[in-house]
This record gives C-alpha cells, sequence and structure tokens, in this order.
C-alpha cells in the first residue's frame, strides 16, 4: 500500500480531460489498496502568492504542503502543457514547495575557492528515493513537438533533470497528445486505460 499525494492544476476540475485522469487513476489505485491525499489548487480555499523568495520564512501553507508529501510515498503532478511548461499554476506550486533547503541543499565543491566556490552538487532533502509522477497533456500531436526534443526545457525533461533530481526523486511519466474536444470515444477509452495501468504498476 502506498500514499500518493496528487497535485491537481487543471483550472477545470470537474469535465476536463485532466480531470478524467485524476478520477480514474484515484478509483483504480484505490481499488489497488493505495491511499490518496488530493490538492485541488485552484479550489484551494488559501491561494499561494506569486512566487517571491522574499517571502522568508514562506507562507504556512507551503510548510503544510510539505507536511503532506512527508507523510507520502509518491508525489504525482497532473497539469497540461503552456508554452512548454506546465500550467502556471502548477508552476508556481514547485517553485514553491520544492525549493531549498526542504527539497535539497547546495554543497560546494571547494568552498574556499575564490572562482570554484559556486560549482558543486545538489543534496537531497526531504523526499529523496521517493517517486515521483508527472501528468502532462498537449494540445497538439506529437510530432508538433519533436523539434523540441533535443532541448532540455520541454516540460518533462526539465522537470526530470533540473528539478526531480535536485530532491533526488525517482521519476515517472504519463503523456497525452492531441487532447481536443473531438477526441473519439475509442480514444479517450484508451488513454484511460494507460491511466489505470499507471495506478497498477506503483
Amino acid at each position: 500500500m502506498k500514499k500518493i499525494c496528487i497535485i491537481f492544476g487543471h483550472h477545470n476540475s470537474k469535465s476536463s480531460f485532466n480531470a478524467a485522469i485524476r478520477d480514474t487513476f484515484i478509483n483504480e489505485a484505490k481499488k489497488n489498496g493505495h491511499q490518496i491525499d488530493l490538492i485541488n489548487l485552484f479550489e484551494e480555499k488559501q491561494q499561494l502568492p506569486f512566487y517571491n523568495s522574499e517571502f522568508n520564512p514562506p507562507p504556512k501553507i507551503v510548510l503544510e504542503y510539505r507536511k503532506r508529501l512527508e507523510n507520502s510515498d509518491i508525489m504525482f503532478l497532473i497539469g497540461s502543457c503552456h508554452n512548454l511548461r506546465l500550467n502556471a499554476i502548477l508552476e508556481n506550486w514547485v517553485d514553491w514547495v520544492l525549493h531549498p533547503k526542504w527539497f535539497f541543499t547546495y554543497r560546494s565543491i571547494i568552498p574556499e575557492s575564490k572562482f570554484f566556490k559556486n560549482y558543486g552538487f545538489p543534496v537531497p532533502g526531504a523526499m529523496k528515493g521517493k517517486l515521483g509522477i508527472v501528468s502532462i497533456t498537449y494540445g497538439g500531436p506529437m510530432i508538433s513537438y519533436f523539434n523540441f526534443s533535443i532541448f532540455d526545457n520541454i516540460p518533462y525533461r526539465r522537470i526530470k533533470k533540473s528539478v526531480f533530481q535536485l530532491g533526488g526523486l525517482k521519476t515517472k511519466y504519463i503523456r497525452f497528445y492531441s487532447v481536443l474536444p473531438t477526441m473519439s470515444k475509442k480514444e479517450f477509452e484508451q488513454h484511460m486505460k494507460r491511466v489505470k495501468n499507471l495506478a497498477k504498476s506503483i
């Protein structure tokens, strides 16, 4: 049995494709004996401000989110791709919550050096060894994103290399392309089958 903290970041939390991913995953995960802690970012009574490093200490809600993650085995982000990034509310949540020194610290290789004191390596923090899952939906077909696939700044590579690896998280991805209103029932059911398989594989 795993404790899974889901961070859902789509504005349509009732009838969107992303909401279907969330609900299908939760239903299948519960069938397999897992526990779910759901955070619907757009429905939170207290909303995070836009990230600003001058907030020190961070807002109380950030500390509460971290405590919920500490009590979980898996963190699951669900959202859509906007301009080759996750949507703004999820990116803002990541900036606030997955932040030093809770998520990782930075250790200099040669701290006494004038020239190399800023070169070093991350030391994972509270989430080390846990599993991070990201579900990303794209409006266009896979081929429309192919030209960007060699770069690390597209969502799944950037999050894995520039965020999750800093905190020592293991990573899984599930991506959906051509998420359009014209999607056929057969295509939809195939996508949901993938979501169920993800829940079963945990």
